[in-house]
């Protein structure tokens, strides 16, 4: 029950800038002067234009050659008709005036779904490390369960140092539930938690054919939050580069462990298996949404591969299949190696 519990504050603040939104009211044209996003403060001027029509009663009508002028209340959505905003790496890590929002505002930051059933090839009954030694559950895991992942960030400062560097701070976490397990009286089998902090930079310059668009390095925790023998964490930093093409694009990244003393490591081998980057891709077409995954320790031969797919089903609502193979599916398989395939809900990034 204790790992739920950060799961549910983040889901309030993921909601409290919705209400905010909801009822903070534009009150004189100042306020939307003020917005530096073009769609943000065309909305503002479309809700104080709204509310002096309700004061008066009277509807406004725009003369032919006024209303030809207006930029479409769509401009930065999808030619195909979609309601989803097209996506750019400019817009999610606004890297430019256009897509400024300004500090202090929830954004998506990785993939937030809810696989309903994820299925493994084995199990993790008996979890181990080289300094805690091997776990007996107590347990029969079921090789189904609910997998969700929710991930969001922030952004503390824009422009630092005068420069168009921003700092952003993000969190994600990641919930494997034995929701089938009734036996268990359905667990929550393992939860991680990654708070990270990035200094993101825009750049602009070919690099392998693609236009390279930011320069972003950070400082990553990741835990299991649970005590011993079954804790698992790592501290690294990393630097990464994000590019894109048309509708592909690519980020790879590099990172360096901090070291912890050998009586305070609960995995001390853990680059091993989960290795020293990663690669991954995005390729959006016709509202399909294919994405990679992959990571590697060419010294020991280890890593890990994962691919996605998010596909129409009605209306703002995507299905998404998720496959994975390797290690490190969870911090508690760090070293664990199986192949998981998953069918659910995705909900954007």
């Amino acid at each position: 029950m204790q790992s739920s519990i950060p799961m549910r504050l983040a889901g309030l603040l993921l909601l409290a800038p919705c209400f905010a939104f909801a009822f903070e009211q534009p009150r004189v044209l100042v306020d939307c002067v003020s917005i530096k996003s073009d769609n943000l403060r065309l909305a503002c001027f479309d809700r104080l234009a709204a509310a002096s029509i309700a004061e008066s009663g009277n509807k406004l009508d725009l003369p032919t050659d006024l209303a030809s002028t207006l930029p479409p209340r769509n401009a930065n959505f999808a030619a195909n008709g979609n309601k989803n905003p097209v996506f750019s790496l400019a817009r999610h890590w606004e890297l430019d005036s256009e897509h400024k929002l300004g500090t202090f505002s929830f954004r998506p930051h990785y993939s937030n779904y809810i696989l309903f059933a994820n299925h493994t090839s084995s199990p993790n009954q008996a979890p181990s490390s080289p300094t805690l030694g091997m776990t007996q559950r107590g347990i029969d895991l079921n090789d189904t369960e609910v997998k969700f992942q929710l991930s969001f960030k922030m952004k503390l400062m824009e422009e630092v140092a005068a420069t168009d560097a921003d700092i952003w701070f993000g969190y994600t976490q990641e919930s494997n539930w034995q929701l089938y397990n009734r036996k268990a009286s359905s667990p929550f089998r393992e939860s991680d938690y990654q708070p990270e902090l990035m200094l993101v930079m825009p750049v602009d310059f070919n690099f392998l054919g693609m236009r390279a668009r930011f320069i972003n390095t950070g400082l990553v925790h990741q835990s299991n939050g649970l005590a011993a023998p079954l804790s698992r964490s790592w501290n690294r930093v990393y630097a990464q580069l994000g590019m894109e093409k048309d509708n592909f694009a690519l980020s790879g990244r590099v990172w360096k462990r901090l070291q912890e003393s050998r009586s305070n490591d609960d995995n001390p081998d853990i680059v091993d298996y989960m290795g020293h980057g990663e690669l991954a891709g995005v390729y959006r077409r016709d509202g399909h949404i294919f994405s990679m995954l992959a990571r590697r320790n060419f010294a020991s031969g280890r890593g890990a591969v994962q691919a996605g797919w998010a596909f129409p089903l009605a209306e703002n609502v995507k299905g998404y299949m998720l496959a994975f193979s390797g290690y490190g599916q969870s911090m508690i398989d760090y070293n664990h190696y199986q192949t998981t395939i998953g069918l659910g809900l995705w909900f954007g990034y």
